[in-house]
């Protein structure tokens, strides 16, 4: 089967419910509806084969926009959902976790042999980002019991793993081989040392930490997706890393060509495009901001390549994105700063973020140093150490990734 017949086949599994979302949410959600207004398109004409591709992308910058003229969530909620969760991400964008709400991450665990009698310590965020809820509801869906770690506290979170026999790990691959070297560091029992089974995502996976992971952990498998949208997609257990990431049931996935929306059906790099198929939260044709490409499994199935990068100026670091807008607004808040510049790099497989920063005449380098670290933590959630220095090399920007995956 080729890739363009294999999305063929997908989409028309997909199709019932695509039209039962479009028709209910042009009823009850009228920000849903002002964008088939926008675009010219009926309910009928999004819901006919390939009409829901003339529905221009939905960019993340667009919903924050949205959100900022109909306050939290721009229209594009059912007046009678049931939100349990708002969260936020860097935007700030607001998302609202919606009771019953399937975020498909048990489908990863599941294929990862986690269940019944597991005790999963997830290590992602639970203050304001949606990463640790979200992998919670996976874990419990499939009957693992979870310790809701977060990050941090590490020597605490280790002694938990040797006491509670946790056997299994969310979080990012960077802070696993972290809390691998604080199990060795604290002298515990190699014996108490129980956990088989890692599910990771929000920052790549080379080969070299993949490598070393696996020396502690047999089964450690990469998964991709986003806040807004949930799990899209997961290393298969039972085959062997880098033959693509299997595509999560239950969501609408294309792979579209940037600045026209257009979906490619063969193996062009393109955005990933996501359509919710919720009609209380009609999150239709969202970009993700990620490039993936379409590839075939072993066994044909269709498969995304994985992610390939990042459309536009935000990176991620420590999991998180981080965007040259939400730089500037903080820095704009410290006084005494000529200049400035933000080096992400790599050190023992953990990213690193130092601001270099250039005083003002007169301004006080250490006590400026200080405002700088606070209002970075304050305003961007990120720790980094501040530099005072000279000056800047010219055309480096705000925001300068030095980081090596190899």
């Amino acid at each position: 089967m080729s890739i363009e017949a294999a999305l063929r086949a997908r989409e028309e599994g997909l199709a019932p419910a695509l039209s039962e979302l479009v028709a209910r949410a042009a009823q009850r959600v009228p920000g849903f509806a002002a964008r088939l207004e926008r675009a010219g398109l009926t309910p009928e004409e999004v819901c006919r084969p390939g009409g829901l591709d003339a529905l221009p992308v939905l960019a993340k910058d667009d919903l924050v926009e949205l959100q900022r003229a109909d306050p939290p969530h721009g229209g594009l909620l059912d007046p009678d959902a049931d939100v349990a969760r708002w969260f936020t991400s860097p935007g700030p964008l607001y998302e609202p976790q919606l009771e019953g709400a399937d975020w498909r991450w048990g489908q990863a665990l599941a294929d990862l042999g986690v269940g019944t009698g597991d005790i999963v310590i997830n290590c992602f965020g639970y203050h304001l980002s949606p990463a640790g809820a979200m992998l919670e509801q996976g874990a419990r869906s499939v009957g693992a019991a979870v310790v809701p770690a977060g990050i941090g506290a590490q020597d605490l979170q280790v002694r938990l793993i040797a006491d509670l026999g946790v056997t299994a790990y969310t979080g990012l691959p960077s802070y696993l081989k972290a809390l691998i070297d604080r199990f060795d560091d604290a002298g515990l029992d190699p014996a108490a040392w129980r956990l088989e089974r890692a599910l990771m995502t929000a920052e790549p996976l080379p080969d070299s930490l993949r490598a070393l992971l696996a020396e502690r952990v047999p089964h450690v498998r990469m998964a991709y997706g986003t806040g807004e949208t949930g799990l899209l997609a997961w290393e298969p257990a039972d085959e062997e890393p880098g033959n693509g990431l299997a595509l999560a049931d239950g969501v609408h996935v294309q792979v579209c060509e940037i600045g026209t929306g257009a979906p490619l059906t063969d193996g062009t790099e393109g955005e990933v495009v996501v359509t919710l198929l919720r009609a209380d939260y009609p999150l239709v044709r969202f970009g993700t901001g990620d490039l993936s490409a379409w590839t075939l499994g072993p066994d044909g199935s269709l498969r995304l390549r994985g992610v390939l990068g990042r459309v536009g100026q935000a990176i991620k670091v420590r999991g998180m994105f981080l965007h040259p807008r939400q730089v500037e607004s903080v820095m704009a808040g410290v006084e005494g700063v000529a200049d400035y510049r933000f080096v992400i790099e790599r050190e023992n497989h953990v990213d690193k973020m130092r601001c270099e920063v250039v005083p003002a005449d007169g301004a006080d380098k250490a006590a400026l140093e200080q405002a700088v670290a606070a209002a970075v933590r304050d305003g961007l959630r990120f720790s980094t150490e501040v530099r005072s220095v000279e000056s800047l090399e010219e055309g480096d920007g705000s925001l300068v990734d030095r980081r090596d995956w190899s």
